[in-house]
């Protein structure tokens, strides 16, 4: 279910398909992540997760799979 969630933000901001979602996808190389789009994200992230991201975890929220890293460090599960 939040691997679901999780992927469904990931695909609605940068309208990537899900087999793209990897840890090659990462700022500034997928296409569409920049600045304003990882703002985005992580809004949307907020939203999704019920949390509230720590200034030094946007900043290091830089892929795909470093993200679910970050999420784990609120609680959010993905098994």
């Amino acid at each position: 279910m939040n691997l679901e969630k999780y992927n469904d933000c990931f695909t609605e901001i940068f309208k990537a398909q899900k087999e793209d979602l990897n840890d090659a996808f990462a700022f500034g190389m997928a296409p569409g992540w920049d600045s304003l789009a990882h703002m985005e994200l992580i809004a949307r992230l907020e939203d999704a997760f019920d949390i509230m991201l720590e200034t030094e975890d946007l900043i290091h929220f830089g892929s795909y799979e470093n993200g679910k890293k970050i999420l784990v460090k609120y609680g959010v599960k993905f098994d």
